[in-house]
C-alpha cells in the first residue's frame, strides 16, 4: 500500500518570510536588508550586461514525500484457512523532487544610484499613488519596502527590493527607447 503525501513549499513568499537572496553585479560590500535580502557579491544571471545589478528570488522546489509499506514477513495461514500470524510490514519514506528549485532574476538599480534623493523620489511616487503614507525621508525604511512589495506583488514580483521595471513604471528611472 502506498500513501503519498505532497508537501508543497510555498511558491509565493511573503515579505516577512522572503528567503530571497539579492545578489548584485556591483562591487559593493555585502549587506543585508531588513527583509533578509542579501545585497552584493557581484553575481548576476548568465549574459547580464556589465555594470548592471540584479536581484534574485529563489523559487523553492516542490517535494513529494512517499510512504510505502514493505512486507517483511508474510502472514502464516493454518491448514483450516485461519490466520496463525499476521503479516509484518515496515514503512519506508522517501522524498521525490517533483519540480526542481529555480532562480528568478530581475534587474535592480545599482547602489551608487540608490541615493537619498532617489529614495525620496521613490517615496513621493508611492505617495502619489496612495501606496505610502509615511514621511519623505530618503531612507529605504520598512514602510517604504512594504509599499514597494505591494506594487511589485501586484505585478507578479514578490520582492521588497525595487526592480528597474517598477522604477520605470513609477517614472523615477528613464525608460529606454528602441531606435
Amino acid at each position: 500500500m502506498i500513501q503519498a503525501h505532497n508537501f508543497r513549499v510555498a511558491t509565493r513568499v511573503a515579505a516577512s518570510l522572503l528567503g530571497a537572496v539579492l545578489l548584485s553585479a556591483c562591487l559593493q560590500p555585502q549587506t543585508v536588508s531588513q527583509s533578509g535580502v542579501i545585497v552584493g557579491n557581484g553575481l548576476a544571471p548568465e549574459g547580464a550586461p556589465p555594470g548592471t545589478c540584479w536581484g534574485k528570488i529563489p523559487t523553492p522546489a516542490v517535494v513529494e514525500t512517499v510512504t510505502e509499506q514493505i512486507l517483511v514477513t508474510p502472514a502464516k495461514i493454518n491448514p483450516d484457512g485461519s490466520i496463525a500470524t499476521l503479516p509484518v510490514y515496515r514503512s519506508e519514506r522517501r522524498q521525490n523532487i517533483v519540480t526542481p528549485r529555480t532562480d528568478r532574476w530581475f534587474e535592480i538599480p545599482c547602489p551608487p544610484a540608490f541615493t537619498v534623493e532617489f529614495v525620496s523620489t521613490l517615496q513621493r511616487a508611492l505617495i502619489a499613488r496612495g501606496l505610502y503614507s509615511g514621511a519623505v525621508t530618503g531612507n529605504m525604511d520598512e514602510a517604504t519596502r512594504r509599499a514597494v512589495l505591494a506594487v511589485q506583488s501586484a505585478e507578479g514580483l514578490p520582492s521588497d527590493v525595487l526592480s528597474i521595471e517598477t522604477a520605470r513604471e513609477l517614472g523615477i528611472v528613464a525608460v529606454l527607447r528602441k531606435p
